[in-house]
């Protein structure tokens, strides 16, 4: 995952880029999930298609009716991919009582629910901007039922 404030905090750190993250997570957890919800390439897709992501289940609706032109652009759509996951994250952990960021060793972020379960939501996105399926808000109900 490419993320800037993550290299220059790596090369300051002499941190490998999987730890990079799950050391800053746990200095500054608030930060990484602020960090993690910015998604800019999927809000400017969104906004050009008038769609506002307010952080809430209905966006995740209404990402799922855009026409995905990205898949036109094969350097676009892992971006757009990787956004969607990182956006589908951000909504579970600010509406699933619970459900926190957990960072794997790869450095790859991933939700944990309050149960245990933890959801590849990154992989998720990827997914979706690929082919559609699943479908943002199909995942968010099945992970906001448990």
């Amino acid at each position: 995952m490419n993320i800037p404030f993550l290299d220059n905090w790596r090369k300051r750190h002499g941190a490998a880029s999987g730890t990079a993250l799950m050391s800053a997570q746990e200095a500054d957890p608030q930060g990484v999930a602020q960090l993690l919800s910015e998604c800019e390439l999927l809000r400017a897709w969104a906004a050009q298609a008038g769609i506002g992501l307010d952080d809430s289940a209905g966006s995740l609706e209404a990402l799922d009716q855009l026409v995905p032109r990205w898949r036109d652009d094969p350097e676009e759509l892992p971006w757009l991919g990787n956004d969607a996951g990182l956006y589908l994250g951000t909504v579970i952990i600010r509406t699933v009582p619970g459900a926190v960021w957990q960072v794997w060793p790869n450095g790859r972020p991933v939700v944990r629910l309050g149960s245990g379960r933890e959801v590849d939501v990154v992989e998720a996105g990827h997914q979706w901007a690929a082919d559609g399926a699943p479908e943002l808000s199909q995942l968010y109900a099945e992970v906001s039922e448990v």
